[in-house]
């Protein structure tokens, strides 16, 4: 069992910068593949990013590629999000999530066992 807790979201400006956090609890932290998903009012939670268990890998949706970068400490049991140039319509609530599966289909929410509560994130034009 893994519990995840996110923070670090808020009411920013378009074109700020903010670093989303995910704190893991247990020891099997870097046996996850852990993801980061977004869900807008009224619309589908959708894939953000992903990273492999050690950091080797990672995936992004072409809607963030080149202004948002995922990473992990495992050390930390910690996985981040650091979100810049960000636009009103990264508004969302984000959430982070682990995979315990080695399928690779980073991109489907289904393949996820664990999910945060998720972390309010608002963009302003």
């Amino acid at each position: 069992q893994v519990q995840l807790v996110e923070s670090g979201g808020g009411l920013v400006q378009a074109g700020a910068s903010l670093r989303l956090s995910c704190a893991a609890s247990g020891r099997a932290f870097s046996t996850y593949t852990m993801g980061w998903f977004r869900q807008a009012p009224g619309k589908e939670r959708d894939f953000v990013a992903a990273i492999t268990r050690r950091g080797y890998t990672t995936d992004y949706a072409d809607s963030v590629k080149g202004r948002f970068t995922i990473s992990r400490d495992n050390a930390k049991n910690t996985v981040y999000l650091q979100m810049n140039s960000l636009k009103p319509e990264d508004t969302a609530v984000y959430y982070c999530a682990a995979d315990r599966s080695l399928s690779g289909s980073f991109r489907s929410l289904y393949e996820y066992d664990y999910w945060g509560q998720g972390t309010q994130v608002t963009v302003s034009s």
